[in-house]
């Protein structure tokens, strides 16, 4: 299976689908409460659903409908999760307040770090020693596994919660969206090991929440996911440019990322997205039912992914030709 394209929602199913031609390959059932997340491993091995207070893991290959395992320690809707390169272990967020980090093999909890209140989002730097988590208190977190520390509390703005984070597969960028409908972007820096952060720049991005934020594989775009029933692609830039000099601060609307496309059709809040490998294309879930497929330079609808019966609110998409 070369393209594996999932989604699910609120209608207790995660469904697969054959990306093309948009067929649902397969059903999958699941019972105890909506789907909030789903993951790939990179080895497309097996798919993380993130329910309200568990995740669930199946074997991709198989026809077993059953969890090959089940992640329990959360108490509150599981709201992000993401692989460790190697598969060797997974890092979740969640309504309780923790962002914990999970052997997969057992399914039990190595490390659980507290924001002190709901965490909305997590995202692991490529470097694999550091996890960056965001919360609905206004607060980007970079936690250094090596300490075992939060090395970095970031507050883009003052009590305005922060939906998404997304970091650049070179490790250069890190952006926020906040449910004032902003972006922040930070550049990164490796010192002496130590990760620094340059606040960049800061735009309004949607009139209404952003839901998700995402960098594209080749890092040349940012998706960004609103309740205004839209994702809007934007050119990233030469950030090294956009650093400011010692001393200066970050620019808010000076120099904001290029939008490139509004993407308009979807007919209700737009939870989610995921780039293809060639970062050509966008799969979006939303709130209508729909999954859709985008080619970006012509801002159309290649295939629309119809089977849910109730809200989408998240897709996972692994198209890369070899596991990573």
């Amino acid at each position: 299976m070369s393209v594996i394209l999932c989604t699910a929602g609120y209608d207790h199913t995660i469904r697969f689908w054959e990306a093309l031609s948009g067929i649902c390959s397969r059903t999958i059932q699941h019972p105890d409460s909506q789907v909030n997340r789903l993951c790939i491993s990179p080895d497309k091995r097996f798919l993380a659903a993130a329910g309200h207070h568990t995740v669930k893991l199946y074997d991709i290959k198989s026809t077993n409908p059953n969890p090959l395992l089940s992640f329990e320690g959360h108490t509150g809707n599981i709201t992000g999760i993401a692989f460790h390169c190697e598969g060797k272990w997974m890092v979740t967020s969640s309504e309780d307040g923790t962002v914990k980090i999970w052997e997969t093999r057992s399914g039990t909890v190595q490390r659980s770090y507290s924001h002190g209140c709901p965490v909305n989002d997590v995202v692991i730097h490529p470097n694999q020693g550091e996890i960056i988590s965001c919360d609905r208190g206004g607060s980007v977190r970079i936690w250094d596994l090596a300490e075992n520390n939060c090395s970095h509390q970031l507050i883009p703005e003052e009590d305005v919660s922060v939906s998404s984070v997304t970091v650049a597969s070179d490790g250069s960028t890190l952006c926020a969206g906040t449910n004032s409908g902003s972006v922040y972007v930070w550049h990164l820096l490796q010192y002496r090991e130590k990760t620094q952060l340059m606040p960049i720049t800061h735009f309004k991005a949607h009139a209404q929440y952003i839901t998700r934020v995402l960098l594209s594989p080749d890092v040349k775009h940012l998706a960004t996911c609103s309740a205004d029933h839209t994702a809007k692609i934007w050119e990233v830039k030469d950030l090294e440019s956009m650093v400011p000099a010692p001393g200066q601060a970050a620019t808010s609307e000076a120099r904001p990322f290029k939008l490139e496309s509004t993407l308009t059709g979807h007919q209700r809040w737009v939870w989610d997205c995921a780039f293809s490998a060639d970062s050509a294309y966008l799969v979006t879930a939303c709130s209508d039912h729909y999954a859709r497929l985008w080619e970006l330079h012509s801002e159309q609808i290649i295939r629309q992914y119809n089977g849910h019966h109730r809200g989408l609110v998240c897709v996972a998409l692994n198209d890369y030709s070899e596991a990573r």
